[in-house]
């Protein structure tokens, strides 16, 4: 199986993650062996696992500098930002970020932790996952997170007010 990082932490989220996140916290629960055999018995690798893992520590251990969510600094992305992110997934940011859903700081988060996929192209379904996650971990972002929730799963996504 052709597993990516992306992969178990979508995993994680829809299978292990309970409803206020303390389960992939709980740094007992996740070196668990019964949850080390459930994602090893999906199918996924101990190296694809631990990177998971990693990623989750990179993503709680990061507070993102409040910046303005609106007039502030436009975004320029450069270098490896354009390769991975095309020019919907930008501008799908863009948007997220101009109807508050993200505030300046964490759209850098999310661009971070996208990177830290280590995957070669990021399209706009990984991209949601991305978003989702990290508004999930952010005190004070459940509107936001409940919002990108309709998006992802409602048949008729909500329209941004």
């Amino acid at each position: 199986m052709k597993e990516s990082i992306l992969d178990v932490l979508l995993y994680l989220f829809e299978h292990v993650l309970d409803a206020d996140g303390s389960a992939l916290r709980d740094p007992d629960c996740r070196q668990s062996a019964t949850l080390l055999a459930e994602l090893a018995d999906a199918g996924f690798s101990p190296t694809e696992i631990n990177r998971a893992f990693d990623w989750l520590d990179a993503l709680a251990d990061a507070r993102p500098t409040p910046l303005p969510a609106h007039g502030g600094p436009v975004r320029v992305y450069a270098g490896i930002e354009l390769e991975k992110l095309d020019a919907d997934t930008r501008g799908f940011l863009m948007f997220l970020e101009q109807h508050g859903v993200l505030d300046a700081g964490q759209r850098e988060l999310v661009v971070d932790r996208v990177l830290a996929l280590e995957q070669d192209v990021i399209d706009i379904d990984d991209l949601k996952w991305v978003v989702l996650m990290v508004l999930f971990d952010q005190p004070g972002s459940e509107a936001a997170y409940a919002w990108m929730q309709t998006q992802m799963f409602d048949d008729e996504p909500e329209p941004v007010h």
